[in-house]
């Protein structure tokens, strides 16, 4: 389908969705490039930000810095590719029908931008390249236990002691913390005004003397979740970006761009094609007892949310940075994203029936159990079980569906 990934070119009022040439002849570049960089057998192939390992991750943010693809929406200054945001959407469509391993977003599309927007010159040249040539890998200190959505009521203390902060306290649900080199972190450091005045963003090394990293396992079997714990733990005041007390406003724009890559429409349309590869095939092999008709009517209702959502998220890549557009619209681009996620992981799980079940000897996310053709369709059962209980965090991290749909109903609909 090319309906949704075209240059955004304004016809009157209507906005031109559709491919231009040039458009084609960069899609057929990247698919050139993945195929050649990523064939059929390669390991790394079918991996996700949940399952792959560091190694994997590293070697991919290398392969697509040296292409000069490390960070599609960065700036050129800052080593950018310069694309537009209908190349930025080819791009990352393409990846994901490849099946190419995901990019660890906590440094190119979180602390990055907010590095390069808001950090020292002395924070650029340290990290950005690194976060480039996937050498440095990144955390997020955001969630606290007891804190829930309410991001500002957070504890985790600051103090100011000369030339460095002591902090002192605990994050939850610290993804990739114990890969991570750095977590980009937010603390208290003042408690007057209100709970948001008193913020400010650091960078804290991870390897600094009191930094303590827990794990947390999850359902699908996997460890990507921690416990991180603060104990007196000294951290130059270099580290701060911008200025203290004013890291709410960069936690904003740092989840403003992280609600974006949220919505995954290009992950999703994969798991769709996925489900129809094994719809046909299951139409043509089983019996009258495959309910094929409640399948098709799921999927065609399924297939129409994520052209919608396509259709949402070209508008949202065209808006202008710093427009209420570009404000507004990853809030429901998060929300109907991930809700369509669980959906489309719901409808994997119930084609797959009793075959999704875990059983011995077949690791939830084990890669080795990925189907790599027809006949072995069952195998992917515990692959697609564990996607989906995995993806009933979606709807919590980077703000809870409830937090999304408060924030729309006072600042879009004025209630």
């Amino acid at each position: 389908m090319t309906l949704f990934y075209g240059k955004f070119r304004q016809k009157g009022d209507v906005m031109d969705l559709t491919f231009s040439q040039e458009d084609l002849a960069f899609q057929a570049q990247v698919r050139d490039w993945l195929a050649a960089v990523l064939p059929d057998a390669h390991p790394a192939r079918g991996k996700n930000l949940f399952t792959q390992s560091r190694e994997d991750t590293a070697w991919w943010q290398a392969e697509l810095n040296k292409k000069g693809w490390g960070a599609p929406a960065w700036p050129t200054e800052f080593g950018g590719t310069g694309w537009s945001e209908a190349q930025r959407a080819i791009f990352a469509n393409e990846c994901a029908r490849h099946g190419a391993p995901m990019q660890s977003p906590f440094g190119v599309t979180m602390v990055g931008p907010v590095i390069y927007t808001f950090g020292s010159q002395a924070q650029k040249d340290t990290h950005l390249p690194k976060i480039l040539d996937g050498s440095m890998f990144w955390c997020q200190g955001y969630s606290e236990p007891g804190s829930g959505s309410d991001l500002a009521s957070l504890r985790t203390m600051a103090v100011c002691d000369g030339d460095h902060y002591v902090v002192n306290g605990q994050k939850i649900w610290t993804t990739q913390a114990h890969w991570a080199d750095w977590i980009f972190c937010l603390v208290r450091t003042s408690q007057e005004g209100r709970p948001q005045e008193g913020i400010s963003f650091l960078l804290i090394d991870m390897k600094t003397p009191g930094v303590e990293v827990k794990p947390i396992y999850s359902i699908d079997g996997e460890h990507h979740l921690n416990e991180t714990y603060f104990t007196d733990v000294r951290v130059p005041v270099e580290n701060l970006v911008g200025e203290e007390n004013q890291g709410w406003t960069y936690a904003k724009f740092l989840l403003t761009h992280e609600r974006i890559g949220i919505a995954n429409t290009g992950g999703t349309r994969a798991g769709m094609a996925n489900i129809k590869s094994l719809h046909d095939y299951l139409t043509e092999t089983m019996d009258e007892s495959y309910l094929k008709a409640d399948i098709d009517r799921r999927y065609a209702d399924l297939s129409i949310r994520l052209d919608a959502l396509s259709m949402l998220e070209s508008r949202a890549l065209a808006s202008g940075e710093g427009t209420i557009e570009s404000m507004v619209l990853p809030l429901p681009l998060k929300l109907l994203g991930t809700h369509l996620q669980q959906d489309v992981a719901d409808l994997a799980v119930d084609l797959m029936d009793y075959a999704a079940l875990p059983r011995q000897g077949h690791g939830f996310g084990d890669p080795d159990q990925r189907a790599r053709n027809e006949s072995d369709w069952r195998s992917q059962g515990p692959k697609l079980m564990a996607g989906m209980l995995t993806g009933r965090a979606s709807t919590i991290y980077g703000g809870t569906s409830e937090v999304q749909r408060g924030i729309m109903s006072k600042f879009v609909l004025g209630l």
